[in-house]
């Protein structure tokens, strides 16, 4: 049996005097890898759970039921469902709320886009369901699939995109 060599004092020493920073680099670097959901108790999450509900209804414009909805009224239900009355169209919607950088988004955030020649005009909304790892995932009622989630990532959704908001 081979003898073992042990770790030299003062590498031990060294090692202990920077186990704190190591430790809370660790969880700093777990937590950032974290998928963001909203809690149950958090009235977002409920906000997305009305959404998803909607999941599979025809997109109709001016639509606000499930036999045909559109984005605004996809919007405007979710937040009925706790208590918040918004108003109807998308533009008027993104004029409420507090303006949040990307990186602070939260689920339950409003995403604003101009779809249309206008570049700078809202025609379109969602409602982020999920971050993971910088990556937004959010609802919305789409032209073509009806209700459905899209990743902000997706070269037309970030190429649309003008701001979001932060309503609750």
């Amino acid at each position: 049996m081979k003898d073992q060599k042990s770790i030299p004092l003062p590498v031990q020493k060294a090692f202990l005097k920077f186990l704190p920073i190591f430790l809370f680099l660790g969880i700093v670097f777990a937590q950032s890898c974290k998928s963001k959901k909203a809690a149950k108790d958090n009235p977002a999450f409920t906000v997305i759970e009305t959404a998803k509900t909607y999941r599979g209804t025809p997109y109709r414009f001016g639509g606000t039921t499930r036999a045909g909805i559109d984005c605004s009224a996809l919007v405007f239900h979710s937040y009925y469902a706790v208590g918040i009355n918004l108003p109807r169209m998308s533009a008027d919607q993104s004029k409420l709320g507090q303006k949040v950088n990307l990186n602070q988004v939260q689920p339950g955030d409003l995403l604003f886009f101009a779809t249309s020649k206008r570049k700078n005009q809202v025609t379109h909304s969602g409602i982020v369901t999920e971050v993971n790892n910088g990556d937004i995932r959010f609802i919305h009622a789409s032209t073509s699939l009806g209700v459905t989630e899209d990743y902000l990532s997706n070269r037309y959704w970030s190429g649309a995109f003008l701001f979001a908001k932060r309503i609750l």
